[in-house]
């Protein structure tokens, strides 16, 4: 998923989640098995003699498929944990959608996950080890045919916020409006994968899918390929349950009807958002949310600085506050982690994500030159400025270490020159007879972002580049990047796979299939060999052929120098003393907020 950051997602700003995390990374967004927690508790003492967390050598967290059994709710009890209060947030950035259809930012995803639920989702342990499992469903599916045909039975139970029972109409309705035209911003599996799906123009004409049939209360999909892993497609944000009554098309981004524990109660947009209880959830029916806090009150506009200083004062209402993804400020990360008592309160991650740069393929054609642009990469300086060893490690490939498949290489001697090779880089550009070449490099709004465009700026006309940054506004960033047809070079991206393996990492940000308006193919990477090995990986069944395929991959795009990896994330979050259970979610690739609690 793009990370913002994420789709992450991103830099400053995708995997849901990633599909893009985020834009203080910027990067992330879906759900992405692998995730390592690095849980840093305080009484370890807070030496500066503490060592940074490595991605590198993290081991890779499979997510098993659970049974009947752990799809039944209620969510288990968190020890100790309180009923009441209100929990904050303090984020830098507001929602761009709240339309499921079209989330496919880690933060979206991240802070619906009170508000809605989908066929499937990832119920937690109290290490935040993710189990795959039925949510809305009875179970996790029941898989036909090899995986070309799957069923889902909807629990009893269910209602949305107004009393009204969760219907099979609503599921078939759910996954009929994929289609509409309206949806230009969601990932796009499910509608590639169903039977009729490229000819379907969705239901507000009157016309049903064929491959989606509803017997009862079970709902079958029949897809094109076998897709042994559909079950987790299905647990991504943008397939959760829309109630056909309230279907408001277009407007219905702006007020979603929840069937989980909260609904929304108010939202002035780029200011707030509030969370409320909806009295018609059945905890019986869900595995996956505990519902502490009366309330959730999410504040947008604040820089890392600024939340990271209230979070350091600790005071009022500041104190229940938790991060969705404003991490501990770069300027603040030495301050923080050295100090014990700060540090008590910090949850450290290491993140599925990569904040990468992809290169515009269609207006940077020549490899001589995209090449040039690896060489002379800032990594040394860039890791820096995002707060050093203890934030970020510095990447040479697309892959993170936590995925499963990753697979170590470094093309292009980052490893021993990671302050870039401005002499390599030149040499390439006169080969090239492209000296002097204009780069138009995009990235988001927000100080992090501001001094790493700098540093690039710098580091790419001292290898012989003339660069011109464009600073995009940081909530339509993904849109605007999005465009096939748009006047970037470079721009700051991140993803994190949507689910644990190499095809949600690869097939939505490389294949030359996923180019459109608003697909995750920024770099518009239409190479037949590369579209070709991405089709064969995504046939292997085994899984260790599989892993082995996606890293020859990764390994085939960087050899055409499609991308700049930067670097891989390790997230800090300081959070307020009276939040109780603040746990990563290494599924959803966010702070659990189903799990925490408001401390009397």
């Amino acid at each position: 998923m793009p990370d913002l950051s994420h789709h992450s997602h991103f830099k400053a700003g995708s995997m849901s989640f990633s599909r893009r995390n985020f834009l203080i990374a910027t990067g992330v967004a879906a759900a992405s098995t692998s995730v390592l927690s690095a849980c840093s508790s305080g009484s370890e003492g807070g030496s500066s003699q503490d060592k940074a967390p490595k991605v590198a050598g993290s081991k890779t967290v499979e997510i098993p498929v659970g049974t009947k059994a752990d799809s039944t709710g209620p969510a288990a009890e968190v020890p100790g944990a309180v009923k009441g209060g209100t929990i904050y947030s303090l984020q830098q950035f507001d929602m761009d959608h709240m339309d499921p259809a079209q989330i496919y930012v880690s933060t979206e995803a991240a802070i619906t996950v009170p508000i809605m639920r989908g066929l499937t989702g990832y119920k937690l342990d109290a290490k935040g080890n993710a189990t795959l499992v039925g949510d809305a469903a009875t179970d996790a599916g029941t898989m036909k045919d090899g995986g070309k045909t799957w069923s889902f039975t909807l629990k009893d139970g269910l209602k949305w916020e107004d009393g009204a029972e969760v219907s099979a109409d609503d599921l078939r309705h759910t996954f009929e409006r994929l289609f509409a035209t309206f949806v230009t911003e969601g990932p796009r599996y499910v509608q590639d994968f169903l039977v009729g799906g490229d000819k379907y123009k969705g239901p507000y004409e009157g016309k049903k899918l064929d491959s989606i049939e509803v017997d009862g209360k079970t709902i079958t999909f029949r897809l094109k390929e076998a897709r042994a892993d559909f079950n987790f497609t299905l647990a991504m944000r943008a397939y959760s349950l829309v109630p056909k009554k309230h279907d408001t098309k277009e407007k219905y981004d702006k007020q979603p009807i929840s069937c989980g524990p909260y609904k929304v109660e108010s939202r002035n947009i780029g200011k707030s958002m509030t969370f409320v209880r909806n009295e018609h959830w059945d905890p019986k029916t869900d595995p996956i949310r505990n519902a502490y806090p009366d309330k959730y009150l999410f504040q947008m506009g604040y820089e890392l600085v600024a939340s990271t200083d209230r979070w350091i004062a600790d005071k009022g209402t500041d104190q229940y506050a938790v991060p969705i993804f404003n991490e501990v400020a770069p300027e603040r990360i030495a301050q923080v982690l050295t100090n014990a008592d700060l540090k008590k309160r910090v949850l450290t991650a290491v993140d599925t994500v990569t904040y990468y740069w992809p290169i515009n393929m269609t207006r940077i054609k020549d490899l001589k030159v995209r090449q040039a642009i690896n060489y002379a990469w800032p990594h040394q300086q860039l890791q820096t400025i995002g707060g050093g060893a203890y934030s970020q490690e510095i990447a040479t490939t697309i892959f993170a270490p936590v995925t499963p498949g990753y697979t170590k290489f470094d093309l292009y001697g980052v490893d021993k020159k990671p302050g870039g090779d401005p002499e390599k880089a030149k040499a390439l550009l006169k080969e090239a007879g492209k000296v002097g070449q204009k780069l138009v490099i995009a990235y988001q709004q927000s100080d992090t972002a501001v001094k790493t465009a700098v540093a690039i700026k710098n580091a790419l006309e001292a290898a012989g580049f003339t660069v011109v940054n464009k600073q995009v506004d940081k909530s339509t960033f993904y849109t605007q990047i999005g465009k096939i047809d748009n006047d970037f070079d470079l721009f700051a991206a991140g993803w994190s796979p949507d689910w644990p393996n190499g095809y949600s990492q690869f097939y939505p940000c490389w294949s030359g299939k996923n180019i459109g308006d608003g697909r995750s193919n920024y770099a518009q990477l239409n190479d037949p060999s590369v579209n070709k090995a991405i089709d064969a990986a995504s046939q292997i069944s085994d899984v260790a052929e599989a892993n082995k395929a996606w890293g020859n991959i990764d390994k085939m795009i960087m050899e055409l120098a499609a991308v700049v990896p930067d670097y891989h994330k390790i997230r800090n979050y300081l959070y307020g003393s009276k939040v109780g259970n603040v746990l990563w979610d290494n599924a959803n690739t966010c702070v659990a907020l189903c799990k925490l609690y408001a401390k009397k």
